[in-house]
């Protein structure tokens, strides 16, 4: 999909457009585009999930609308407020969580305090509880842990969508969650997005994921190949299409 192109949409409400955004990085003297002139919407009150090839520009597009990276070209919009040149910390504050991969672990802070820190005001406890119990975590068990390494990789992940539910954002965004935990940790949180997606308002989801079952559960499904946009629309649309089957490689070309 080029600039030229009219920006698809699935919805009337906008969260987050992308105009013509481009991301390049210079290697071995040139310049090689990860992202190329991408024209995009996520509506509000979507459970969005990006897949598609390695390579083809997942995990850069999210830190792209993070802030962790910043933009060739193009712009970023949040509800309609330019925030290309903002950072990582000031689009936190206008809305925009962000999930890594592989959590950060901090010793001698405990549960609670990140938490806290994530809510951006002193929670009680009653609140932490809530937020710990929405991600399947006895509070009892976790409120006073520190988030270090005696935590396994499926905690962590859950803690860090808990900081994420109590920072209560605009827009909520995972790269690849699945990475790094086991089956029985996946199950729990494929349970989780499916409870995120129920009780989703005023608000939008978006996660970047190759996992089948996650597929399932999106709203839209949007594919990424070559930096740019190849497939986009409804799940039910968009599955057989990622699935290999004749008739999906030629709607797929269509909608390329």
């Amino acid at each position: 999909m080029n600039g030229s192109e009219k920006t698809r949409t699935c919805g009337d409400m906008k969260v987050l457009e992308l105009k013509n955004l481009s991301f390049e990085v210079h290697e071995d003297g040139i310049d090689r585009a990860i992202v190329h002139d991408m024209n995009l919407v996520i509506p509000d009150n979507k459970f969005v999930v990006i897949t598609g090839p390695n390579g083809g520009g997942k995990s850069t597009l999210a830190r792209l609308i993070a802030g962790i990276e910043q933009p060739t070209e193009g712009q970023i919009l949040l509800d309609g407020e330019d925030i290309t040149n903002l950072s990582i910390t000031e689009r936190a504050r206008k809305g925009i969580g962000y999930a890594f991969q592989q959590p950060v672990r901090f010793k001698g802070l405990r549960v609670i305090d990140l938490l806290r820190i994530a809510a951006g005001r002193e929670i009680s406890v009653s609140e932490t509880c809530d937020f710990l119990s929405e991600v399947g975590l006895c509070a009892r068990d976790y409120i006073d842990r520190e988030v270090n390494a005696s935590l396994s990789g499926g905690e962590l992940k859950r803690i860090e969508i808990a900081t994420v539910l109590a920072r209560g954002c605009k827009l909520s965004l995972f790269d690849e969650p699945e990475a790094g935990i086991d089956l029985w940790s996946f199950q729990s949180l494929i349970r989780i997005f499916e409870k995120m997606r129920s009780e989703i308002r005023d608000s939008s989801i978006v996660i970047i994921s190759h996992q089948e079952r996650i597929l399932e559960i999106a709203d839209e499904i949007i594919v990424l190949a070559d930096g740019g946009i190849v497939a986009q629309g409804p799940a039910e649309e968009i599955m057989p299409v990622i699935t290999g089957t004749d008739s999906a490689v030629i709607a797929c070309e269509r909608l390329a």
